[in-house]
């Protein structure tokens, strides 16, 4: 199947359903979606949207980048949104680590190393996570998960919806690594190099801003470990972290399986 799909000023939007699963029932294609934000949608890319007839949108970045990049809408939408502002009153990690980094390869490595171990523990994500899942319960239509750049945030949540769905961890891995497509990535540098001269007045290499724009198997990795640590496995986590009990479980997979 096509999992990218298209969109003017919209990044990184594709499909991560229509894996087989262990239950011998598909993950339904054309019901769960992913992307980077849709402050830059064009036009053009509201109506692509509002084709898709996206009933919940998940937005997990925090309140400063929302507000900094607020996402275009079409014209009546109705989808339920499940966004937060907790405690980001005062915390923005990126940015922090962007002011005082060198702004390497092996700093945005390591970043995104300690990052992956702790955000499945922020309080911020675990109600977003477990309100997610929630919802998917609840909603007949598709949905959308993204963040700012859709590839961390996005890729976490999104890589537990297809566990829970029964997909391989080595299906899961290749659909999280499709973010890094050669093609979309060159075409993103200028911009990224752009704005990160602009925002801290430094300069960084090509393979530095590569290795902040892509994802690695190692990162989801990590994730899983810190999970699987505090919670025996990826089920725990899901059961004790996030809620979802035996009855939850029952009605995402009739929602999710073909």
């Amino acid at each position: 199947m096509t999992r990218r799909i298209a969109f003017d000023g919209i990044d990184n939007f594709r499909d991560f359903g229509g894996y087989d699963t262990r239950h011998g029932r598909p993950l339904r294609s054309g019901v769960l979606y992913r992307s980077a934000h849709q402050a830059r949608a064009s036009d053009a890319d509201l109506e692509r949207l509002a084709a898709l007839g996206l009933a919940l949108i998940v937005d997990l970045r925090r309140a400063n980048e929302r507000e900094r990049e607020p996402s275009r809408r079409w014209q009546g939408f109705a989808a339920q949104v499940i966004e937060n502002d907790i405690g980001q009153e005062h915390v923005d990690e990126w940015s922090d680590f962007i002011a005082k980094s060198d702004l390497t390869a092996e700093s945005f490595r390591n970043y995104m190393l300690d990052y992956y171990r702790g955000a499945p523990f922020q309080r911020r994500h675990i109600d977003l996570y477990s309100r997610y899942f929630q919802a998917l319960a609840a909603t007949d239509g598709p949905v959308l998960v993204h963040c700012a750049a859709g590839k961390d945030r996005t890729g976490i949540l999104c890589a537990l919806t297809q566990h829970l769905a029964g997909v391989t961890e080595a299906d899961m891995l290749e659909d999280y690594l499709l973010t890094n497509e050669p093609q979309r990535l060159a075409a993103r540098l200028p911009m990224v190099r752009e704005t990160l001269q602009a925002n801290t007045g430094k300069t960084a290499s090509d393979d530095a801003l590569m290795t902040a724009m892509r994802v690695e198997a190692e990162y989801l990795a990590e994730a899983f470990a810190t999970m699987r640590a505090a919670h025996g496995s990826l089920d725990g986590y899901l059961d004790e972290v996030l809620g979802l009990d035996a009855d939850l479980r029952t009605r995402l997979h009739e929602r999710l399986l073909a």
